[in-house]
């Protein structure tokens, strides 16, 4: 016996883990709405840098201050290895660069803290998507071992770099 089935019905329907993104807010800002810390303005239904806002705008914290403020950062970028520790000058030249590059069109994504450790340097950031892009630059460039972590159910990626020589 043979069935018809159309083809938008699923049988194996998806089943979506909720992210839990504690700076994650249930509703839009109101258009437009400042940054009273970085003058961050959101307007056309995101968070970009402009030139000027009404005097009457909307104020409240963005979610890369505010996660700031808090010390609790959605990514972290762990530098390591003997290369990496006898040119950090030049490597954080890059990881700065590429910071600036994704600052420009997301004001959201930020580096937080840059720590060097005897033994690495610790990079932690606003956002889940500038870890990443850091990890590939530092790849692209410095070739190396690069690894990434997503935990489930949380809004949060762990990016290793290393390179020995």
């Amino acid at each position: 016996m043979k069935f018809d089935i159309p083809a938008s019905y699923r049988k194996n329907r998806l089943i979506h883990e909720h992210v839990h993104d504690p700076y994650k807010t249930n509703s839009k800002p109101p258009e437009p709405t400042v940054c009273p810390i970085c003058y961050a303005v959101f307007k056309e239904g995101r968070w970009q840098w402009a030139d000027s806002w009404p005097i009457d705008a909307h104020k409240q914290m963005c979610q890369a201050c505010h996660r700031t403020r808090d010390g609790y950062p959605a990514g972290i970028v762990t530098i390591n290895g003997n290369f990496a520790l006898s040119h950090v000058s030049e490597l954080l030249s890059l990881v700065r660069h590429r910071e600036r590059e994704e600052n420009r069109e997301h004001p959201e994504h930020r580096i937080m803290r840059i720590e060097e450790k005897p033994d690495a340097i610790v990079i932690e950031t606003t956002d889940v998507h500038l870890p990443h892009a850091i990890g590939e630059a530092l790849h692209d460039a410095f070739k190396g071992s690069l690894k990434f972590r997503y935990p489930e159910e949380s809004y949060f990626v762990e990016v290793k770099w290393n390179r020995e020589s």
